[in-house]
């Protein structure tokens, strides 16, 4: 009996042992990481019903908030409180916008979007008391160099090297002053290096700056580097290896584009309509459609913007105690009496006002007060860097000329030969 109970023992025992040396499954502890929410103009659009669209001809900031269930009152506030934010009666026929609407029933509007352009947006937020305030998408900039021989023109050459126009205008901004780009030869060499901007790395947001660029013209290497001599007031110029400043005191035609050199400064000319009698020109004209932008050619203070006889709407402006100039025929102006202006600012648009054929400004230079032509005028540079920070300049486009350099010349793509086809008779 007692060997009984001692087997039954140890057999109790080795199972209970048995039992305790098994594996036990660990039960995993998962621990779920919410990802933060993708923002989206710093929203997450997952939190509203989103309405993408474009302003359309007849369309207003008003009318489409009374469409998405917005309050008067608060459209009222946006338009009196934030205009110098957002000025609802500027948004333009084509810009894109989001409005962003409730997920419940009413779906009435609380964000509205407005893309100024493709990085810089506004945003009109009518959740609680309505506020406006710009911002703008992250740009990642890329810089690019390119270099290339002229066969056509340089604007054709920018356009096969894949280069966006703005480039072509930055250049000719840069060496307005000491070529003209009407006359560029075949054979002229450039180079340049600038930024380009990108959204979410793939989307192409236009050009940055122009960080240095090199002119071969007629066999003249002129190289251009920007440079800030004015830190107070932020004045920057581009200045050449030498240091001299590529800027002239006055452009040398107060339209940037697409103009004619319609008719020149002349004082003996004899015109048909009035029995070829001398009727002295003291103008240059240039013609160009109705509305481009007329610039001023230099800086100074605005005399006169007003409309006399056959002038038509003119602006005359005073640059120094030597030059002035004046912009006749406006369709309108831009300035006022007592403005000052910078050269290149857009004072007015081609028009047809006053004694005029057809659509033209007719450009008028004085010198002491004498009338005289510009174009054969030897117009004063501007100044160059002073000898205090030359030293300084010279090392700052040392690396910049070093890159430039460097770059190669793209061949032009040679044209097709021509194929001789026979046929058998």
């Amino acid at each position: 009996m007692q060997k009984c109970i001692g087997a039954i023992l140890t057999l109790m025992v080795l199972v209970s042992c048995k039992q305790a040396k098994e594996p036990v499954d660990e039960v995993a502890i998962v621990e779920t990481i919410e990802k933060p929410p993708v923002l989206h103009y710093g929203f997450n659009l997952e939190e509203f019903n989103v309405v993408h669209d474009t302003v359309r001809s007849g369309d207003s900031f008003g009318e489409l908030m009374l469409r998405n269930k917005v309050d008067y009152p608060k459209i009222a506030a946006i338009s009196e409180n934030y205009r110098d934010t957002f000025d609802v009666r500027k948004i333009k026929i084509g810009n894109p916008y989001l409005i962003l609407k409730s997920k419940d029933t009413s779906e009435a509007a609380k964000v509205f979007i407005y893309q100024d352009d493709r990085i810089n947006y506004t945003v009109v937020d009518l959740r609680d008391s309505a506020v406006a305030y710009k911002s703008k998408r992250k740009v990642k900039l890329v810089e690019r160099e390119v270099g290339g021989i002229i066969d056509n023109n340089l604007s054709v050459t920018m356009d096969n090297l894949g280069v966006d126009y703005s480039v072509t205008i930055g250049l000719s901004e840069i060496y307005a002053w000491t070529i003209d780009f009407f006359k560029l030869e075949k054979g002229d060499k450039f180079k340049v290096i600038f930024d380009e901007r990108y959204i979410n790395d793939s989307i192409y947001a236009g050009r940055g700056r122009i960080k240095a660029a090199y002119f071969e013209h007629k066999g003249r290497p002129i190289y251009a580097f920007p440079y800030v001599t004015d830190s107070v007031n932020n004045i920057l110029d581009y200045y050449d290896q030498e240091a001299n400043n590529l800027r002239s005191t006055f452009l040398r035609a107060p339209i940037k584009f697409g103009y004619r050199l319609s008719s020149r400064y002349n004082l003996n000319r004899r015109i048909a309509y009035y029995g070829y009698k001398v009727r002295p020109h003291k103008g240059t004209d240039y013609a160009a459609p109705i509305g481009t932008p007329i610039i001023a050619t230099a800086d100074g203070t605005v005399e006169e913007s007003t409309r006399r006889g056959g002038n038509g709407k003119y602006v005359k402006i005073k640059h120094n105690s030597i030059y002035s100039t004046q912009y006749l025929h406006m369709k309108a102006q831009n300035v006022k009496r007592g403005d000052f202006v910078r050269q290149g600012d857009v004072i007015g648009w081609i028009g047809m006002t006053g004694n005029t054929g057809g659509p033209h400004v007719c450009y008028r230079f004085w010198k002491n007060g004498r009338q005289v032509d510009p174009l054969r005028e030897e117009l004063p540079s501007a100044e160059p860097i002073v000898d205090s920070l030359r030293i300084q300049y010279m090392e700052h486009i040392e690396p910049l000329r070093a890159q430039l350099d460097c770059i190669e010349f793209m061949e032009p793509d040679p044209e097709p030969e021509e194929t001789l086809i026979t046929y058998n008779q």
